[in-house]
């Protein structure tokens, strides 16, 4: 994805830091709409660069103030109200409003504090040249990740793990403890990577290096700020959500680039077309589909735009998609450091297609975890069969799933969770992806709304209530359109009952013929395999297939990849278990989905991030 790289130095040398920060860049610019540049400091130490899409937010760096002695790298956006632009041009600031050139404008104004003001996904690097001063700062959720290294004579920071891959090759080794953790979470914990001695800036970062070497490294919020606030009355909260829902709305519509909406049959997104104005035609929808019929969310997202009076499109996963496979394989385990493995290919592939009808994508991301606090359990140990590994190897997987165990065994505020520990570690992914191709929006992270939703009296938590009432509000209509899972608020009972308990045995019929088939239906669909049966049940909720593409389109490449000796060669691998895994699934014997999408993710990291590079 794009975003900022930099080294400060302990020890300046420009030449040799300046050549470096150069690749760094060189090593994040995917794609032809990518603007990049550099700035140094040799006085301070400071060899900085950034990358962001054309024409988009962040495309207007380096960002100075009037005085030329400030600077600032910003990528990422925030979301403020016209009142902050009045404020700051009635001081005589100029600037822009519509992209980040206005930011630099409040660190004048309240120095470091600054950055409790922001609300939005961001990073960035400033440098105060009068004080020698200079601040890496990252947003409260940690979406916009800064991966760093700390060496004896410099500081080395960038938004993708292989900028500094590509300039320190000491760093070329995978972190056994990480991988661990990757093979049973689908994600690294704690702020750690998949790289031995790369971390993750945690959320809320602000680190201030001083021209002495000295690193303070501090939060500029924490949630208890949050936490500690007290409920509302029932009927006084949801007024005073539906005001602040309205209020947030405009911020996140508002830009001189094409807004494009990600449409799904599901509550959250039909929430933000409720309430907001759309002129007609103005916002033009999409959503993906499969090849095996039109999805709930194809059907639903058709009838959502057009009762908002708004163009829908659907970008299908055709025969391209699969006979060049192994490209958007390569470049979807690449472009994200392996954070998106080999199944989540079909993510960036979509949002390559989408940004072709806007570069910005509103979506309803998140609004789950806010609004009705699902998914609070989601981060759990998935681990891959045992046999898979050496004994040598074991043990990491072993200490990965202690933390399964904290899980389990330890109470915790569900909405932090989501917020700081779920979104920032294993959902920020799917983000990582999708921002290689554009710029993705959602306002269930605004802070404004956020802040608000932690003073929910209990009523309202971990239901639908909220949801639907925000929605019925906003626009009757789109509460009469059932969701995926056969949810229809509009009609009465036994009817309402019978859609929805026909939407869940849908779902739960394809949830059987998908990457979850169990082994005994396993070997009764191999039985009658002539027949096709998955060609009822699947494509209803999702449009990707992995385990029937395993077994058919994609099972030579698989073989290709898997059975090759240097994959077999793997020291922490047990090779014959991988053999009988691959060729049992290939033949149809099993669903062992799960276990290759996991191996060939892990491989390809190898093989383009530390081997071939």
């Amino acid at each position: 994805m794009p975003g900022i790289v930099g080294i400060i130095s302990k020890t300046p040398q420009e030449i040799k830091y300046t050549q470096n920060v150069q690749l760094m860049v060189h090593a994040m610019m995917h794609e032809p709409f990518y603007s990049s540049s550099i700035y140094t400091n040799d006085k301070l130490g400071v060899y900085a660069g950034w990358i962001c899409h054309k024409d988009s937010f962040s495309d207007c760096m380096p960002i100075w103030n009037e005085k030329k002695n400030l600077v600032m790298l910003f990528f990422g956006e925030n979301f403020t109200d016209k009142e902050t632009f009045d404020r700051l041009k009635s001081k005589n600031h100029k600037f822009d409003n519509s992209n980040a050139s206005y930011i630099i404008h409040l660190y004048e104004e309240k120095g470091i504090d600054f950055l409790k003001d922001l609300n939005g996904c961001f990073s960035g690097l400033l440098i105060d040249i009068q004080a020698e001063k200079v601040f890496l700062f990252n947003d409260r959720y940690g979406m916009q990740r800064i991966y760093y290294y700390e060496s004896n004579d410099a500081f080395y920071f960038s938004s993708e793990a292989k900028a500094l891959l590509r300039i320190c090759p000491e760093l070329r080794k995978i972190d056994m403890k990480g991988l661990g953790e990757y093979l049973c979470y689908n994600c690294v914990l704690e702020n750690r990577s998949l790289f031995q001695n790369i971390y993750l800036l945690p959320c809320a970062s602000v680190w201030k290096f001083q021209i002495d070497g000295l690193i303070n490294k501090a939060v500029y919020f924490t949630p208890d700020e949050w936490e500690n606030q007290p409920w509302l009355e029932k009927e006084f909260f949801y007024e005073k959500l539906k005001e602040t829902f309205i209020k947030i709305l405009p911020r996140y519509f508002r830009t001189n680039q094409k807004i494009g909406i990600s449409l799904t049959s599901g509550l959250d997104i039909r929430i933000i077309m409720a309430n907001i104005d759309m002129q007609a035609g103005k916002y033009p929808s999409y959503t993906f589909g499969g090849t095996y019929r039109d999805s709930f969310d194809v059907q639903t997202a058709r009838k959502i735009s057009n009762v908002c009076n708004q163009t829908h499109q659907v970008f299908y996963l055709d025969k391209k998609f699969l006979n060049d496979f192994s490209i958007y394989a390569d470049k979807t385990v690449y472009m994200t450091d392996g954070c998106l493995g080999v199944v989540e290919t079909p993510k960036i592939y979509t949002a390559a297609l989408a940004r072709e009808i806007a570069p910005i994508s509103m979506t309803g991301n998140h609004g789950g975890n806010i609004l009705r606090g699902e998914g609070g359990g989601t981060l759990k140990a998935t681990p891959p069969s045992d046999n898979l590994f050496n004994a040598e190897f074991k043990k990491y997987i072993h200490q990965a799933l202690i933390y399964d165990d904290y899980l389990r065994n330890n109470k915790y505020d569900t909405l932090s969770f989501n917020l700081f520990t779920k979104i920032p570690w294993y959902k920020n992914a799917e983000f990582i992806g999708e921002q290689t191709q554009l710029t993705r929006r959602s306002p269930y992270l605004d802070s404004d709304f956020v802040s608000l939703m932690y003073r929910a009296p209990m009523v309202f938590r971990n239901n639908k209530e909220l949801s639907l009432r925000l929605m019925r509000d906003g626009n009757p209509s789109l509460r009469n359109i059932p969701t995926d899972r056969g949810y229809d608020s509009n009609q009465n009972f036994p009817f309402s009952m019978l859609t929805h308990l026909h939407g869940e045995c849908l779902f739960k019929a394809e949830h059987a013929y998908s990457e979850k088939m169990s082994p005994w239906l396993a070997k009764l669909d191999h039985i009658f395999m002539l027949l096709h049966f998955e060609r009822l049940f699947l494509g209803y909720h999702e449009y990707a297939h992995f385990r029937t593409w395993y077994q058919n389109e994609l099972a030579d490449y698989v073989q290709e990849i898997l059975l090759d000796e240097k994959t077999l060669n793997r020291p922490f691998l047990n090779r014959v278990k991988l053999e009988k895994i691959v060729l049992d699934h290939t033949k149809g014997y099993c669903n062992n989905t799960a276990e290759i999408n996991k191996i060939l993710s892990v491989e390809l990291i190898h093989r383009l991030l530390i081997e071939n590079y």
